[in-house]
């Protein structure tokens, strides 16, 4: 059983990244033209998803290793010196290694976050637009960081700083959202309790089957309401993104910017 749950949440990992690679450019269509099409977006941009989900599964392997590399090392070195079968005789060496070890794992941790982020801010459009490789949006993104150190670092840092506060933002209204919605759900479930009492009703398969649907019906609508709540947020970031890569990037420019044509000379 636990084999085959590996399996599946393997299976639905890869599936839901398949999905996620060509929705990332439905978003970015839907932002450009302030219009959203799934359908036609599917159907015209399965091609650049594709792309971008075996960069993803490539990068995500990549990153699983250097992660394993960076823990399982020095553990295996602590292990094969005898650290673990007497820890108070190396307890010293232990706490150093320890945090020098998280040092370096959070520091990993963020480098490839940044990664991950930039590919989707940076090097989708481009792909978007000119139909590349992620790799070939990578080589020009790197001589673009290189000319422009101090322009992406502030908005890798600005990202941060607003993504705390969206996070703190949304936590509150998701909060007061979820106490709207379990005021009814509650007074629903106590009445439907007292009910099925006063009716004689007791708890057999059948009313267990009946409250078990309820609650998944309840739950989806509080999913709902928390998803369709925070669909500002999903698409301000990547709009955020595609405006400050458009004053670096001149075919995105062209695209949000049109040149109005110009007037036509009167003899």
């Amino acid at each position: 059983m636990v084999a085959a749950l590996i399996v599946i949440g393997l299976v639905l990992a890869v599936l839901f990244t398949y999905i996620g690679s060509v929705m990332r450019f439905i978003l970015f269509d839907s932002i450009i033209a302030k219009e959203c099409h799934i359908r036609k977006g599917w159907a015209r941009r399965k091609g650049p998803g594709l792309r971008l989900f075996w960069w993803q599964i490539v990068f995500g392997l990549a990153s699983f290793a250097a992660l394993l590399i960076v823990i399982g090392i020095p553990v295996a070195c602590a292990w094969a010196g005898g650290w673990f079968a007497h820890p108070r005789d190396h307890i010293p060496g232990l706490v150093l290694s320890g945090i020098i070890l998280l040092i370096v794992f959070l520091s990993l941790v963020v480098f490839l976050a940044v990664i991950r982020v930039m590919t989707k801010d940076f090097v989708v459009p481009q792909m978007a637009l000119e139909d590349i490789s992620a790799i070939e949006g990578w080589r020009r993104l790197w001589l673009w960081l290189k000319a422009d150190k101090g322009g992406y670092a502030g908005y890798i840092g600005m990202k941060i700083v607003l993504a705390i506060g969206a996070a703190i933002l949304m936590f509150i209204v998701d909060l007061i959202a979820m106490l709207v919605l379990l005021i009814p759900f509650g007074g629903f479930g106590v009445a439907a309790v007292l009910g099925g009492k006063a009716a004689g009703w007791t708890w057999n398969f059948y009313t267990i089957a009946l409250a078990v649907v309820l609650g998944c019906v309840a739950l989806a609508i509080l999913i709902f309401v928390l998803a369709l709540i925070s669909v500002p947020v999903i698409v301000f970031f990547p709009a955020y993104s595609i405006y400050f890569f458009a004053q670096r990037y001149p075919p995105l420019a062209a695209l949000l910017w049109p040149q109005s044509p110009a007037p036509a000379a009167t003899g």
